[in-house]
């Protein structure tokens, strides 16, 4: 999810059509409006909805609202949007004498209160209004804070009055441009040249960023809203993989990228406790998936905070529609946050209700990305939201396991899925290694190995071994498996290690590993792989791995692959290289 550009917007106003949504808006300004209109009936076009706007000349407000034959009253809109800058209001508040200044935020409260007091008699329109810029106009510098006739103390307090004059009255609405201009920088929100020849105060690239937050506002009142966040685990909801890493390696608290992760957490909790629905959805085991929600000391978010908690090693979108049936909400209300690039793509393919942001490549930037897309807008709030995961934890408590898969194939064929195939060397031996340290779920049986070890093989002719990437046009994932094949005899090869990462898993990997291994094993002149798996508390996923690639139990945890007979058992979607 990214903010569109103006150029995006206004070529969907090509796209509106008489079967969306009609809302009618009605924008009063103190400046050029025409480009924040094409904005806004570009987001509109976004989510199905035909934003159907009456523009009045630029700083004719009072003309609008006090004249009771205005067009405005005519158009009979559902939201009036009032638009007042900082930069026209501040020529006015230069005029004035210091007593006037002293009093100008009362004074700009009382006239906020007659447009929407007129409006109100006059029609059931929301009114939405900005606040204002806190802009220092360098008159005082940093001084101005001390100084009551300043500009920018007069507007530090009409911004807080104003959203106490907002609390007051259910049909006013604020839109935060203080909040937004300092997101995007003043730079980028004002354009000197445009504000002096065309009387515009919003640059062209703020444009996006003011009618999204105008759209989410009227979105949210009408009942177009964000319930729920569904959460990955590992790598977003904690530093590194709990299967491997354990509970004691997963990074969490106050030091190093523990805090990004911390930090994320707080805000996730935030958003619970404002009555946003928080789920999980992980790829794990869920016993080892659980375990930091319990135990972990420095856990922000914990089981009472979670409506629902999907661990399984299944489909991720057949795990979101689980947990949308459990929650009985519109998947359009729904924000799947997840670091791996290859279960988003999933999602949005098979869900594309579902809102999936396209996290930053950096952990640390996870937070301010997601912060800045405003996601959960809202138009409302009681102490009733705060009692809403309990709520959907009874339901789910009430609701049958239901477990469905979605058809992969397709989706796996349009990833053009490349693995680079390659006996250790230089460049791998250390990613091998630090593989088979940190593998714990899938890795049939747990065989550490040291760089040395690596080398030492590399070099004995008895070994074949084998390390992948695996690439598709979603973004590179590295290495993430590798073989450790020894040869018995002249006909025999034995596995003596085969780990993979978990975030590749329902990709056909297994499958592509396989038929790698058996193809250059016939073309060595064996005829058989003997496999091995020694179970543990944490590789319990991989207990039929080798019965599922269709090798034939030799005793209860070892297996025979006759290479005579082989062929490939499912398609493959991944090209080797």
């Amino acid at each position: 999810m990214i903010i569109q550009t103006f150029n995006h917007l206004k070529k969907n106003l090509k796209k509106v059509s008489e079967t969306q949504k009609v809302i009618k808006v009605a924008i009063l300004s103190d400046s050029a409006s025409q480009l924040i209109t094409q904005a806004i009936k570009g987001y509109g076009v976004e989510h199905n909805v035909n934003f159907n706007i009456f523009e009045a000349d630029y700083n004719q407000i009072d003309r609008q609202v006090f004249d009771p034959s205005s067009e405005l009253y005519e158009y009979e809109p559902d939201f009036v949007i009032i638009l007042r800058s900082t930069e026209r209001l501040s020529k006015y508040f230069y005029k004035l004498d210091k007593a006037e200044k002293e009093n100008f935020a009362a004074n700009q409260i009382d006239y906020i209160d007659g447009l929407y007091q007129t409006i109100g008699s006059r029609l059931k329109s929301r009114v939405i209004i900005n606040n204002y810029l806190e802009l220092n106009d360098g008159v005082f510098g940093n001084f101005a804070s001390k100084v009551s006739s300043s500009l920018l103390y007069q507007l530090k307090k009409l911004n807080f009055k104003l959203m106490e004059f907002s609390q007051e009255r259910k049909n006013l609405f604020l839109l935060d441009l203080d909040a937004l201009v300092t997101k995007t920088g003043y730079l980028q929100s004002f354009d000197p040249k445009m504000y002096f020849s065309a009387d515009m105060v919003f640059s062209i690239d703020f444009l996006p960023y003011l009618a999204k937050n105008i759209s989410d506002i009227i979105l949210a009142i009408t009942g177009t809203f964000k319930k729920c966040v569904i959460l990955d685990l590992d790598n977003t909801t904690w530093g590194g993989i709990i299967g491997d890493d354990g509970i004691d390696g997963i990074q969490i608290g106050d030091l190093g990228s523990g805090k990004i992760f911390s930090e994320f957490q707080l805000w996730v909790k935030q958003l619970k406790q404002r009555g946003i629905i928080v789920a999980v959805c992980s790829k794990n085991t869920e016993e080892i998936a659980l375990e930091p929600f319990k135990s972990h000391p420095e856990m922000v978010l914990r089981l009472e905070d979670i409506a629902v908690f999907v661990a399984n090693w299944e489909n991720k979108a057949d795990n979101i529609r689980h947990i949308q049936s459990i929650l009985n909400i519109g998947m359009d209300s729904i924000v799947f946050i997840d670091d791996n690039p290859f279960e988003r793509e999933l999602v949005k393919k098979e869900i594309p209700e579902v809102t999936v942001p396209t996290l930053p490549d950096d952990a640390a930037e996870y937070l301010l990305f997601l912060k800045s897309l405003n996601l959960f807008e809202t138009a409302s709030f009681t102490e009733g939201d705060e009692q809403r995961t309990l709520q959907y934890q009874e339901e789910a408590k009430r609701s049958s396991l239901m477990k469905s898969f979605a058809n992969e194939e397709e989706f796996l064929a349009n990833l053009d899925m490349v693995s680079e195939v390659k006996a250790f060397e230089g460049f791998s031996i250390p990613r091998v290694s630090q593989l088979s340290q940190r593998s714990n779920q899938f890795n049939l049986r747990t065989v550490r190995y040291t760089e040395e070890d690596l080398v030492n093989m590399s070099k004995d002719k008895n070994y074949f071994t084998y390390s992948y990437t695996l690439k598709d046009k979603y973004g590179d994932n590295g290495l993430i498996a590798f073989v450790v094949l020894k040869q018995i005899d002249e006909t025999t090869l034995f596995v003596e290690n085969w780990a993979m990462s978990c975030r590749v898993l329902k990709r056909g990997m297994e499958l592509f590993t396989l038929d790698t291994i058996a193809e250059d094993a016939k073309l060595n002149g064996f005829t058989k792989i003997i496999g091995e798996y020694i179970p543990t508390k944490k590789n319990m996923m991989v207990k039929e791995h080798y019965p599922s690639l269709g090798f034939e139990p030799v005793s209860e945890d070892s297996y025979v692959l006759n290479l005579i007979t082989y062929t490939l058992s499912k398609p493959i979607f991944i090209t080797r290289t």
